[in-house]
Parts: structure tokens; sequence; C-alpha cells
């Protein structure tokens, strides 16, 4: 989907701009809407936040910008060529708002793929395995008497929190001393499990020290709690 101008787009006829020369980001505070807030607050970059209600992603006016109905989406009124790009999956907004402002991504090209690949680590692992855990150990799916779907993703997510425990002992952030969009992708996960799904003792969180040090590092940069509450729930 292309256009012109914001108008162009059928989504700002229901989430309607503030300011058309902004970012118009489409979200709701989920660990994946939190993302792409975080990162607009660290990148300095001014942006509209459209609360979006999950019951809201199926509405013609979001699957014309987003057909896999999913926050978050963003739509940067002056993209490439100065045109506007729509986009959505949150880990293209962050790699494109990391090359867009040249932050949190490395310049290097070995560390540029490094920080990608751990990027995908979240995208494949740690977001769906305890997104799958906080359905059925705490959602809809938590009153099936077969216990085996709980242990798989119990499991699975205390496996992922070991990798990531080993990458982050005598490492500051993901990646090293550098802050990237690998530790914003993958901390609101964290953080998730432990606040909302309280998970800490399901996914032994004792036993990952390293990941816990680094969640509190993150949570107290001041763009990650203005990006925290981006867009209001209400």
């Amino acid at each position: 989907m292309t256009g012109k101008t914001l108008a162009d787009f059928a989504i700002t006829e229901r989430w309607k701009p503030r300011n058309p020369d902004n970012i118009q980001l489409y979200a709701f505070p989920t660990p994946n809407g939190v993302k792409a807030s975080i990162m607009l607050e660290e990148a300095d970059l001014p942006y509209d936040a459209h609360t979006v209600k999950l019951s809201e992603t199926t509405t013609p006016e979001f699957l014309s910008l987003n057909p896999n109905n999913k926050i978050p989406a963003i739509i940067d009124p002056h993209g490439p060529g100065d045109r506007p790009l729509p986009l959505w999956e949150s880990g293209a907004i962050l790699i494109y708002l990391a090359e867009k402002t040249g932050r949190f991504l490395p310049s290097d090209t070995a560390m540029r793929y490094e920080t990608i690949q751990w990027l995908m680590f979240q995208m494949g692992g740690i977001g769906p395995m305890f997104g799958q855990y906080g359905f059925f150990g705490v959602f809809g799916g938590k009153d099936i008497d077969d216990p085996r779907p709980r242990e798989r993703y119990v499991n699975e997510s205390k496996r992922l929190l070991n990798v990531l425990e080993g990458r982050l002992k005598d490492r500051k952030y993901i990646m090293g001393d550098e802050y990237t969009i690998a530790d914003i992708a993958t901390f609101p996960w964290v953080r998730g499990a432990r606040e909302t799904y309280k998970a800490h003792d399901a996914f032994e969180m004792d036993k990952t020290p390293a990941v816990m040090e680094w969640l509190e590092r993150c949570l107290e940069r001041p763009a990650v709690q203005r990006g925290l509450v981006q867009p209001p729930r209400d």
C-alpha cells in the first residue's frame, strides 16, 4: 500500500493524525506494541500515538494498513524519497527506525547482523513461546485440563531465558556496552512474563540473575519509561 499523503491511507479516517508531519503509530501497550513506542522515544522521533484496541485490529481501517491484523503498525509521512511509508511487524519497524536515525543498530556489518540475529531470536522464540505460555497459563487456555501445553511452553520459555542468561553474563546489554534494537525487542517480553503473566516462579527467574539485572537496567531508561505507557490504554 502506498500513498502520496497521509490522507491517502484509509486508517487515518478512523485514527486521525494530530500532526501530519509526525510518524503515526497504531498500537496498544503490549510487549510487541511498546517495542515501537520505546524505539520512537529512544530515537527522539516525533510521533502521534493512536490507541488500537485488540478488538479493533480486524476493522477495515486497520486491515487497510496491516492485513495481518496485528499491532504495532506505523506510517512515516517522510519515508524514503520523502514519501509516506506504511510498515508493520515490530521487528521490521525497529530495523527501519534504526536505519532512519542511524541509532541502536551498529554500523559495523558483522555487528549489525549479530544484532539482527538476536532480534530474530526474540521474534521467533521469546515472543511466541512466552505468548503461548500466557494463553495456556494465564488467559483463555488455563482451564484446559491437559497439562502438556503449559509444560511445553514453560520448559521452552525457561530454555530461552537460559540462552539469554548465557549471552548477558558479563555484558551490560545483549550486544555488550551498546544498547540496541535487540534489547528494545526483548526486554518488554521478559517484563511482561514477570509482571503480567506472574511467571517468576514458573520460569525460574531466580536462576537467571543476569537477565533480571539487564531487565532493570533497561527499565531505568527515561525513554523506556515514557514508551511503556504509549499509546494510552484508554
